[in-house]
C-alpha cells in the first residue's frame, strides 16, 4: 500500500470502536516486534488533564539531555503522523505505509480485528524500537488499567491532575476515575503524581500501595525558568516532567531544562494564530478553569469572542460557565465528528450565535481577540482551514 491507501484501511478500522484490554494489544505488540529493547527507558503518562503537555516536556527534557527520544501521542490535530515522533521528526509516510502494511498482513485472519488505537500503537513501538530510542515517553489514549499503552511495561509511571472525563468508560466518580488511571503503577517502579483532590489521592495512595509501586507527589510549580507555552498551570506540568525524567534515572542542569521549556513547543495549548486568534483544547470544566486563568493573566482586560464546539460525553454545561468568566460572546459551531453536539443545543446567559460551520464563525469574529476552545476535533479543523491542509477527523 501507499501512504494514502494504508490510512484509508487504518481509518476504516475504527468501525471496530475502542476496545479495552490489555490482551490484544499485548499480542499485537508480541508478535510485530513492537515491544521496546531492554535498554530502552519508558515513561509511561496518565490522566485527566496535562497529559500531551506533561507528555511533550518530558520529551523535550530528554532530547536537551542527547537521549534519543520517541513521543508517542493522540489524538492528531491535523496530520495522522503528529502521533508518532522521535526527536522531534514525525514518522515519515513511507515507514508509516510500510509498517501499516505489515500490520494489515499480520492482522489479516485474527478473530478478533485490533482497533485503530492498538495498530497506532503498534505502528509507533515498533518505529521507536526501529529508530534505537533511547527513551520513549507514552501518553495514554484513555483510562489506564486497560488502555493499550499499559500492555508495555514502564520505568516511571506518571499522573497528571484528575478529573471527571470519559465516563462512559471510567466511571461516574472521581474515585472510580482515579482507581482506572492509577492503576499503570507497577511493582517497585516510581508513581509519580501531580497535586490531586483528596478523593482521587487516596485512591492513588491505596493502588499504589497494592502494587507496592514507590509513590511521590508533586506539588510545587517549577520557578525560575521561562515556559513557552502560557499558564500557571503548565509550571505544575514542568514540575512533573521534571521529576518523571530524573526518576528515569537522569541528572538535569539548569541550561538543559531552561533551553527544554523556553523553546518548547506544544500545538493547540493557548497557541496564537494570525496575531488575535488563540486556540486551546479546554474539554472538560478543570481544562476550562485553567484557561480561564491564563486568559485574565495574559488578557486582563480583555472578554474574548468565544468560537465553541464539543462532543459526546463532554460537560459542556460546566465548561460553558467557566468560559462565560471571559466571554463577550459565544459563536457555537459542529464538530467534524461522528459524536459532535449540535451547536444549538448550548445553553449560555450571554450573547451568543450558532453558525453552520466553523469557516463563518471565523469570519464572523475577524479582527476581534478570539478564543476558539472545546473539542480537539475542532482546533484541528480550525488548523488545517486556516493553513489550507486537509484534515481528516478520527474518533480515536
Amino acid at each position: 500500500m501507499n501512504y494514502q491507501e494504508a490510512l484509508d484501511w487504518l481509518y476504516a478500522t475504527q468501525t471496530f470502536g475502542i476496545k479495552l484490554g490489555l490482551e490484544g494489544p499485548t499480542r499485537l505488540l508480541r508478535e510485530f516486534l513492537a515491544f521496546p529493547s531492554h535498554r530502552t527507558k519508558v515513561i509511561h503518562v496518565a490522566g485527566t488533564n496535562g497529559k500531551g503537555s506533561t507528555c511533550a516536556m518530558i520529551d523535550a527534557l530528554g532530547q536537551g539531555l542527547a537521549l534519543r527520544s520517541g513521543l508517542f501521542t493522540s489524538p492528531h490535530l491535523i496530520d495522522y503522523r503528529e502521533r508518532v515522533r522521535v526527536n522531534g521528526l514525525e514518522i515519515t509516510e513511507e515507514k508509516t505505509a510500510s509498517l501499516l502494511t505489515e500490520l494489515r498482513e499480520l492482522v489479516a485472519d485474527w478473530e478478533h480485528h485490533p482497533t485503530f488505537f492498538e495498530l497506532t500503537l503498534a505502528l509507533g513501538m515498533r518505529h521507536f524500537r526501529d529508530s534505537e530510542c533511547d527513551l520513549i515517553v507514552l501518553e495514554t489514549g484513555m483510562g489506564g488499567r486497560l488502555d493499550a499503552t499499559t500492555a508495555i511495561p514502564a520505568d516511571v509511571c506518571v499522573l497528571t491532575p484528575i478529573a471527571l472525563d470519559h465516563t462512559k468508560w471510567l466511571g461516574s466518580t472521581i474515585t472510580e476515575i482515579a482507581q482506572e488511571k492509577a492503576a499503570i503503577a507497577l511493582h517497585g517502579k516510581p508513581l509519580i503524581s501531580a497535586a490531586q483532590t483528596p478523593e482521587a489521592q487516596i485512591e492513588i495512595e491505596q493502588v499504589a500501595n497494592q502494587a507496592r509501586a514507590t509513590l511521590s507527589f508533586v506539588t510545587e510549580p517549577l520557578l525560575g525558568y521561562h515556559i513557552a507555552i502560557p499558564g500557571e498551570h503548565q509550571r505544575f506540568n514542568a514540575s512533573l516532567a521534571c521529576e518523571a525524567i530524573i526518576a528515569a534515572g537522569h541528572h538535569l542542569s539548569y541550561d538543559v531544562v531552561q533551553h527544554a521549556f523556553s523553546t518548547l513547543r506544544w500545538p493547540g495549548r493557548f497557541e496564537v494564530l494570525e496575531s488575535t486568534l488563540i486556540l486551546d483544547a479546554a474539554h472538560n470544566p478543570h481544562a476550562a478553569e485553567a484557561l480561564v486563568k491564563t486568559w485574565q493573566t495574559e488578557f486582563p482586560k480583555k472578554k474574548a469572542s468565544i468560537i465553541f464546539g464539543s462532543v459526546e460525553e463532554k460537560a459542556t454545561h460546566g465548561i460553558l460557565s467557566k468560559l462565560s468568566e471571559i466571554a463577550e460572546e459565544f459563536h457555537f459551531v459542529p464538530v467534524n465528528s461522528k459524536r459532535g453536539l449540535a451547536p444549538e443545543s448550548h445553553v449560555v446567559k450571554v450573547k451568543s450565535v450558532v453558525h453552520s460551520d466553523l469557516a463563518s464563525a471565523l469570519d464572523a469574529t475577524i479582527g476581534r481577540t478570539t478564543l476558539l476552545t472545546g473539542s480537539l476535533f475542532l482546533l484541528g479543523e480550525a488548523k488545517a482551514l486556516l493553513s489550507k491542509n486537509k484534515f481528516r477527523t478520527t474518533s480515536q
